[in-house]
């Protein structure tokens, strides 16, 4: 069984920086990519970004340039580095453990056959 605890998140005002971090324990061997989603009340859940196995990143396109995704692959934790914080970023943060898919020409970590989810870490961004 493999388990994902984050933590990290907080209250900030606009302009602001948190790094998230999410602990994976377990055996992760059957999954390819470790990823941050995001949810706002009322909205759909989001991707933030994806780490393969491999170092490759991928980011959604209106976060690329404040938010960095890294994996320390020692300890086998994730990180995510956020920066210059806006209200819109207010969400429930969530890790998740998973299988590189392409869905709707996005790539994603999906959980839909293999993955595990944390449960998640709140973000406030004040403006």
């Amino acid at each position: 069984q493999v388990q994902l605890a984050e933590s990290g998140g907080g209250s900030v005002q606009a302009g602001g920086s948190l790094r998230l971090s999410c602990a994976a324990s377990g055996d992760t061997a059957n999954t390819n990519c470790m990823g941050w989603y995001r949810q706002a009340p009322g909205k759909e859940r989001e991707k933030v970004a994806i780490i393969l196995n491999s170092g490759d990143t991928n980011y959604a396109d209106s976060l690329k340039g404040r938010f960095t995704i890294s994996k320390d692959n020692a300890k086998n934790n994730l990180y995510l580095q956020m920066n210059s914080l806006k209200p819109e970023d207010t969400a429930m943060y969530y890790c998740v453990a998973g299988r590189a898919v392409v869905v709707g020409g996005a790539l994603t970590c999906s959980t839909a056959r293999l993955g595990y989810w944390g449960q998640g870490t709140q973000v406030t961004v004040s403006s």
